[in-house]
Order: C-alpha cells, then structure tokens, then sequence
C-alpha cells in the first residue's frame, strides 16, 4: 500500500524550493497584470488602490517569498535544526498564495477576511523561523525576526488605512517595507558576499570589518529614518552621501576584480551598487533635483530585484547539490534584470520624453529575465538534489 503523502516531493524538499518558484511566478505575473493596468487595457475590481496593489505585491508578495526561501533553508544552516518540509510547508505556501488571489476577491469576500489572510503569512514565518534559532540558541539570527516583524507592521499599516482604521499610514508602510527589505539585505550581504567570494574564486581571502558593517547598515537606518519623518534638505542630503561613503566602502572592501568572470557573484555585487545609486538618488532628490520615485526604483527594481535573482540562482544551485556555474541564458538574464533597472532609473533623467518607451522596455527585460530563470531553475527546483541526500 502506498502511504506516501501528498506533499512529500522534492518542491516541498525545503523552503528555497517552493517559495524561489512561486516568486519567479509571481515576477512574471504580476508584471504582466501592472502593465495592463497602468495602459488602461485591463480594469479589475481589488481590494488594493492600484498603484498600492503594484507595491504591495512587488514587496510583500515577490520580495518575501524571496525572504522565506532564504531564510527558511539558511536557518537550518546556521543552526543544524529541521525547519519547515512538506505539508507544514506547502500549508505556508498555501498561505502566500492565497494572500495575492483574494484581493481580487473585493466584494465577494470581507475586506477583513483578505486583510488577516494577507496578513497572517509574515507573523506565522517569524514564529517558524524563531523555533530552530531559539533552540539552537543562536541569537545572532534573532535580528531577522526582528526585521520580519517590521515588515508585518508595514504590512499594519497599509491594511490598516484600507480598512479604515487609520488614516494616511498605507504610504508609510510602504516606505517602511522598503526600509526593512533594505536593511536585511545589507545584514545577509555581511554574511554572504565575503563568503560566497571565497568560495567562488579560489586563493580570495577576505578581511571582515565589523565596524564598516554597522556603520553600513545605520546610515542606511538612518536614511529611512529621516524619510519616515518627512525630513528633506540638507539633512537627508548629508545622512544620503554618508551612506553612499561607506557602503562604498564596504563593498570595496570585498571587491575582487576576478568576480567578472563569475556571474553568480557580479550578479550579486551589482545589486549592492544599485542600492548605493539608490542612496545618491536620494541625496539628489532631497533637492528636487531628481524626482523621489527614481530613487525608489533604484532600491526595489535595481537593488532587490537584482539581488533577489542572483541569490535565487545561487541558493538553488548550492542547496540541489550542483556545481555552482549558471549557463550562459541565465547569465543573459542578469544582464537583463540589471537593463530593466537602467531603463527604469538611469535612463528616464536623461531622456524623460521617452518615459513611456522606457518604462515599456523596462518591462519587457524584467519579463524575458525571469522567464529565463523559470525555464531553467523550475527543473532543477522541483527535482531531487542530485548528490541523494535530502532537502
């Protein structure tokens, strides 16, 4: 008699596995349905504002089902504890992809109802993430449920506005998931760029400095900070370039020249400049001299976006048991992600009368970029690791 259960495949193997898939959908998807709607060639009833709708999704639905994944399979890294596998699992996924249908649901379901669902996915993660790290007692990786439950609060304060509970928080919360999102990403790169450097040039040693760490990862603080607050100015300016110093820094200081040649690591060297463009943005339109949304873009499409698919192509590589080289159609699609984001950030200051052509091949290089990702990691994200141990 068979008794295996349902969910006992190798997509719900480990968490980069099913969340790295439904984020490479959801690239595809959601791009696909903001495109229609920002032309006017498609109008559909939904619980979010339009242009909410397109932050809220690109944030809290790509970006964290990027997050859960990672951190769903480096927590059992770090901490040699199980965390979640098959139907706990596919039920969190479940719960992911239920928070991005029902808004389409505005009308035939309560708003509080769609709220919770959405909702719930960010708290329940923090607590599954929370059980290994407590047991194991590494508190050092305490700091991500930290930054999980920030997020849930921005996550609040947007459905908070919407279901009037408050009032002009939703814009707030925006601003503070990306702040967040941010910020831990410049947490993992401390962890990961030296290390995945070293591993992918042979002879490289790097030298860690705490210290550029956390001055790297406040003055980016400090920077979110001062927009929360509405502060502009001079202020913002100089908080904006001091972040821009020693993030510069930092990154410098892990530089190799040799990391060209490696695409799995420019990949992910490429995002963190564009985090720093988004900081001398910043500074910029701290002046009106460039408008703020540039800067914006700078750190979701061009410093998320670009670093999420690289630690995606990394990540499964390494946790399937393969060799860690990407073939030459996804190296076509990090150079791709990176052209969406010249098209989307750069080139708008110098041509704004073509904003709308560049907006539309923006678009497309985003889409043909993760196409190319699904076509060739949905194999190797649903297949058995190929060395026979487990995950």
């Amino acid at each position: 008699m068979n008794t295996q259960k349902i969910f006992d495949t190798p997509l719900f193997g480990l968490g980069f596995r099913v969340f790295f898939a439904l984020a490479g959908l959801s690239a595809l998807i959601l791009i696909v349905l903001w495109n229609a709607i920002f032309k006017g060639t498609l109008t559909v009833d939904n619980y979010f504002a339009n242009n909410y709708w397109h932050a809220h999704e690109m944030l809290l639905g790509y970006s964290v089902a990027v997050i859960a994944g990672f951190l769903l399979t480096a927590v059992k890294n770090w901490t040699g504890k199980p965390t979640l596998t098959g139907d706990k699992l596919a039920g969190l996924a479940l719960l992911w992809l239920y928070g991005r249908i029902l808004p389409f649901y505005a009308g035939l379901l309560p708003d509080a109802l769609i709220a919770v669902i959405d909702f719930a996915f960010l708290p329940i993660l923090a607590y599954q993430i929370s059980k290994p790290i407590m047991q194991a007692r590494h508190f050092r990786s305490l700091v991500f449920i930290g930054l999980l439950l920030l997020l849930t609060l921005g996550n609040g304060l947007i459905h908070g506005e919407i279901l009037g509970f408050c009032q002009n928080t939703a814009w707030i919360g925006i601003q503070l998931v990306v702040a967040t999102i941010i910020t831990l990403i410049l947490v993992i790169a401390g962890r990961v760029f030296p290390f995945f450097t070293e591993r992918g040039l042979s002879g490289t040693l790097l030298i860690r400095n705490p210290l550029l760490d956390l001055l790297s990862i406040a003055s980016a603080v400090a920077v979110f900070a001062l927009q929360l607050w509405a502060v502009s100015g001079t202020f913002l300016a100089l908080t904006a370039v001091f972040a821009v110093i020693v993030n510069s820094a930092r990154l410098s200081g892990w530089y190799v020249q040799r990391i060209w040649y490696v695409p799995l690591l420019w990949i992910l060297y490429a995002g963190y400049g564009w985090i720093i463009l988004g900081f001398i943005l910043t500074a910029l339109s701290a002046y009106a001299w460039v408008l703020p949304s540039l800067a914006l873009h700078a750190f979701t499409l061009g410093g998320i976006g670009v670093l999420t698919l690289g630690m995606m192509a990394r990540v499964s590589l390494g946790h399937t048991g393969r060799a860690l080289r990407v073939s030459n159609a996804v190296a076509i699609a990090f150079v791709l992600i990176n052209v969406a984001a010249l098209l989307r950030v750069l080139l708008p200051i110098a041509f704004p009368n073509w904003y709308n052509i560049l907006i539309y091949g923006s678009t497309l290089s985003w889409l043909a970029a993760f196409s190319l990702f699904m076509f060739i990691y949905s194999p190797i994200l649903t297949s058995p690791r190929i060395d026979g141990q487990a995950g």
